[in-house]
């Protein structure tokens, strides 16, 4: 009888009874049923689709590879890796949940970030303002359209900013229940930057705008290069201290770059440091990618508000350059506009590709990296409007 109870015990312990869920009574919906029962296996089968997008499509492949892997560990039974006591859940509780991962990865973007084109026509700031359009668009949209909270639609309209720790960021601070499917959205969406833009910004373009050459840009300073990030946080320390924590960790990494007498501690936020917290902070992420909180319709809505955000952003980039040419002298191409998402360096290649391809004397990498930094303290000043708007 014991052994019989012991088998028993053995048998209701392992991964084949437990991986599908008994049924629940309290749920009509036959969908929503079958999500409930099957849930786990379903969101394996999704993780290594996307740990397939991360090695062989090679789509963000350093996130989405620790993202993909931590969703499956978090939907394999009984263990509770993903749990509050967990290995996952150590993980996310320190560096998710405090915010600690995305502010240290913003320190290593800085340590990597060349503000000179920026500094050297400042202008193309504003088309890094205008791309953060897609932000607002999408959080419209989210709370009048789709019914989420005035939270929960912030943390969904960040996606449009293609700005990954950033995004992580907010909806920790706003909508942590969201935080898997924003996540991947938001990760998935930059690693389609070179699929999803390329049409807007002809659908938005003429070929003869498209042609456009722009003068090469005047060389910038070392002086320039670190004063003018201090005066951004300074500007930020005034008019909106919480947009502070992310301006802060990307000044600081680029101050250690530009300062030129910290190497060692640039390097390693360029390297070992932001690499060992990428490794943290995927695995942290895809350990929200359990079944219970990714199988749902918000999830489908996000995923839609997602592209929507971010194709938003693209135009309103590139017609905020149209609008710019009408005033100017010296014409802006307006693809480069499409570079105002924070996407580093992906747009702004994007960018000089599609110009090539209209013409090929026309290289306009180092013009589209205006924008390109500019959305990155965009989306940073825009997470601090949200969280000051809606938390």
């Amino acid at each position: 009888m014991q052994i019989a109870e012991g088998l028993m015990n053995l048998w209701h312990s392992t991964g084949i009874f437990n991986m599908i869920s008994p049924a629940d009574p309290t749920i009509t919906s036959p969908v929503e049923q079958f999500l409930h029962q099957f849930g786990h296996p379903i969101m394996l089968v999704i993780c290594l689709f996307l740990m397939w997008l991360g090695i062989k499509k090679q789509f963000e492949p350093l996130l989405l590879v620790p993202i993909a892997f931590g969703g499956f560990l978090s939907n394999i039974p009984v263990c509770d890796i993903a749990g509050p006591h967990g290995f996952l859940g150590i993980i996310y509780e320190a560096g998710i949940h405090q915010g600690l991962f995305p502010l240290i990865i913003f320190m290593g973007v800085g340590a990597m970030t060349d503000f000179g084109p920026l500094i050297a026509n400042p202008k193309t700031a504003l088309l890094g303002g205008a791309a953060q359009f897609g932000i607002f668009g999408a959080l419209l949209l989210a709370l009048c359209v789709f019914g989420f909270t005035l939270p929960q639609s912030g943390a969904i309209g960040i996606i449009g900013g293609a700005d990954g720790p950033t995004s992580i960021f907010v909806t920790s601070k706003l909508a942590p229940e969201l935080l898997g499917a924003i996540a991947v959205a938001a990760y998935s969406y930059m690693a389609l930057v070179p699929v999803i833009q390329p049409p807007i910004m002809k659908l938005c373009t003429t070929e003869a705008e498209r042609k456009i050459e722009m003068k090469q840009l005047r060389e910038v300073s070392k002086r320039e290069k670190i004063v003018f990030p201090l005066v951004v946080l300074s500007l930020c320390i005034v008019l909106l201290p919480d947009a502070c924590p992310l301006l802060g960790a990307l000044v600081f990494g680029n101050l250690c770059k530009e300062c030129g007498v910290v190497e060692r501690l640039s390097d390693t936020m360029q390297n070992a440091l932001i690499n060992i917290v990428t490794i943290f902070l995927g695995l942290s992420v895809g350990s929200k990618l359990s079944a219970e909180q990714f199988l749902t319709v918000q999830t489908l809505f996000i995923l839609v508000l997602g592209i929507v955000a971010f194709s938003l952003a693209t135009a309103a980039g590139v017609i905020m350059a149209k609008i710019m040419n009408l005033f100017s002298k010296e014409k802006i191409n307006p693809l480069i506009g499409s570079a105002g998402v924070s996407a580093v360096p992906m747009a702004a290649r994007v960018s000089n590709k599609v110009g090539l391809e209209y013409n090929s004397q026309n290289f306009l990498l180092m013009h589209a990296m205006g924008p390109n930094v500019s959305g990155v303290i965009g989306s940073a000043v825009a997470a601090g409007v949200l969280l000051a708007l809606c938390h």
